[in-house]
Formats: C-alpha cells, sequence, structure tokens
C-alpha cells in the first residue's frame, strides 16, 4: 500500500436481531473517538445501522432507537402467518415515510449489504437500488420476517451466509476493517440467556394434577395401562432407582431462538476464522432478546461500552 495514501476504513456490521442496536453505540463511540469509517457493510440489523450511518443519519437514528417502546415496536408488526410471522410491509412503509431514500448509489459513504438467495443459498451482495428494499431482504429472518422479492429472486436473512460481512468490506476496498460481532457470547458460559427462553407454567401444579385427574376419568382403564407402559420404557432407558432430574422446557420460540443462537455462533466464527477482520468489537449483548427491540438504550450503551475498549488498538493501527 502506497504510505502517502490515506487508509480507508471499512465497518463490518453484524446480525443480530434487537441486539444490533448496539451497532449505534458502536458508532457513536469511533465518531467521539475522531473515526469515521470510510465504508459501511451490513448484515440483518447491521444493514439497518449502516444504511443511517452511511447516509448521516445516524444521530437520527439513535434518537428513534432511544425512543421506542414496546407498544411502539408492536404498531409497526403486521402478523401475515404465510412465510413468515411478519409481512414487514408496516416497517417498509414506516421509513420510506420517514427517511428519503435516494438510492444505494446516492448515499454520503460507500455501503453494500447481504442477503441470501433463498432457492440456492447463494450470498448476494446488494450495492445497487433502493436502500429500503435492500434492507428488508438483507433483515428477512427465515420464520419472522416473509422473504423479499428483487429480480425474480426470493432473499431472506444475510445472517444465514455472512453474519459479519468483512469480505464485503474488503471487495469495496476497505484497507483496515473494522467488526461488530454480536453473536459471540449467545452459546455457552458466556452467555445471558434472555427472561423468555424457557415457558412460564400456565397454571400451579395443583391444577394441574387435579386437571389430570378429570381427564383420566373417561378412559380410566386405557390410561393407567399406557401409564405402566411409559413407566416400564423409562426404568429400562433410566435403570437407576433415582428418578432422573427434571429440567425445564424450553418453549417452541425458545427453542427455535437457541437453534438459531448456535448456527449464528457457528457461521460467525467460521467465517471471520477465514477472513479475519482488523479489529473485532464485540458487546456484551446476549441478554438481549431477538424481539427486544425497545430495549434500544441498553444495546447501544453496550455497544459504546465495547468500542471504546478497541479504541487503543484503533488508533496504533490507524496511526
Amino acid at each position: 500500500m502506497d504510505a502517502h495514501r490515506r487508509i480507508r476504513i471499512g465497518l463490518a456490521l453484524g446480525s443480530g436481531s434487537a441486539r444490533g442496536w448496539a451497532h449505534v453505540g458502536v458508532i457513536r463511540a469511533l465518531l467521539r473517538a475522531g473515526i469515521e469509517p470510510d465504508l459501511v457493510c451490513g448484515s440483518s440489523i447491521g444493514a439497518l445501522v449502516g444504511a443511517a450511518y452511511a447516509a448521516g443519519e445516524i444521530e437520527r437514528m439513535e434518537r428513534w432507537v432511544a425512543s421506542l417502546t414496546r407498544q411502539g415496536v408492536m404498531s409497526l408488526i403486521d402478523l401475515k402467518l404465510s412465510a413468515g410471522m411478519i409481512e414487514g410491509r408496516k416497517l417498509v412503509d414506516y421509513f420510506r415515510r420517514h427517511f428519503e431514500d435516494h438510492g444505494i448509489e446516492a448515499l454520503q459513504r460507500p455501503y453494500a449489504c447481504v442477503a441470501t438467495e433463498l432457492d440456492t443459498g447463494r450470498e448476494v451482495w446488494l450495492r445497487d437500488g433502493p436502500v429500503i428494499d435492500a434492507v428488508r431482504a438483507s433483515i428477512a429472518l427465515p420464520g419472522l420476517f416473509t422473504p423479499a422479492q428483487r429480480d425474480g429472486r426470493l432473499l431472506v436473512d444475510g445472517g444465514l451466509v455472512n453474519p459479519v460481512p468483512v469480505s464485503l468490506c474488503r471487495a469495496m476496498g476497505a484497507d483496515v476493517v473494522i467488526a461488530v460481532d454480536l453473536n459471540w457470547d449467545l452459546v455457552g458460559r458466556r452467555s445471558r440467556p434472555a427472561p423468555s427462553l424457557y415457558a412460564e407454567p400456565t397454571q400451579p401444579p395443583e391444577a394441574e394434577e387435579a386437571s389430570e385427574e378429570v381427564s383420566e376419568q373417561p378412559t380410566a382403564a386405557g390410561a393407567r395401562g399406557r401409564k405402566r407402559s411409559l413407566e416400564a420404557l423409562w426404568s429400562r432407558l433410566w435403570p437407576s432407582s433415582d428418578a432422573p432430574p427434571a429440567l425445564p422446557m424450553p418453549s417452541m420460540l425458545g427453542v427455535l431462538t437457541a437453534s438459531l443462537n448456535i448456527m449464528q455462533v457457528r457461521i460467525t466464527n467460521s467465517r471471520l476464522a477465514g477472513e479475519p477482520a482488523d479489529v473485532v468489537i464485540r458487546p456484551r449483548v446476549s441478554g438481549i432478546g431477538p424481539l427486544d427491540f425497545h430495549r434500544g438504550e441498553l444495546a447501544m450503551a453496550e455497544g459504546l461500552r465495547a468500542a471504546e475498549h478497541a479504541l487503543p488498538l484503533l488508533r496504533e493501527l490507524l496511526a
């Protein structure tokens, strides 16, 4: 690299649903320190925050995120229950009303985001066209948002194939890449499960026992026979005289969330190992649930804290 050429800084903002508001805090810390990324790439929620930065609207987004309440988030959700729980039209319409979209090419800084082609599983880089449409494709988490349509293809969340798009930053000419990984502490000893991970019992144990007795009455003999069969099978599987410890049973959403977390951690680690960033910022946001978009201030504060810890290394690299 030419010693006289200015270093181009790329910012790779990773996927992470509501944890992604931490990206806003990271950007705030960088700007306060006089570090202004020249280009930004994002995956999923990182695509949304990255677009705001590239458009020069990051302060406005910070105010909006801080103002979000649970009720405000719910008002942007339009249930569809076909190819996804949320259609996303309300969210898109909101951004069209409140943000001018002159296309990716007209943004103040170079910008791109990642999506996944549903039919082939290919990684798709979105570098032109309407900003809001590109972001909508990148955030289309399967099962939550319906897929987006673009150029005759169905596109879903970019985090499925490239959760922290360092490779895209390099392809766009970044000399130094700052990556923000929101998935590193989702699984294992470092994780902080969201309080809603496990389903709460809907009635006290006494009520459950009573309901079992009532349901047993019409077919008492058959129920007792099934119970004996299950007990026999259980004794074969667990020959010990001590009963096995009861484990809390996750809810359906809890199972889905935990499974997605495992997938995200594995893919993120694999991609960052093969395509390392120069600096990786890792906010501790695993305690924020995937739909906790109303906890933006907490996420932004954690992003700010994590970025400030990385500043000495960044200054050394950019010196």
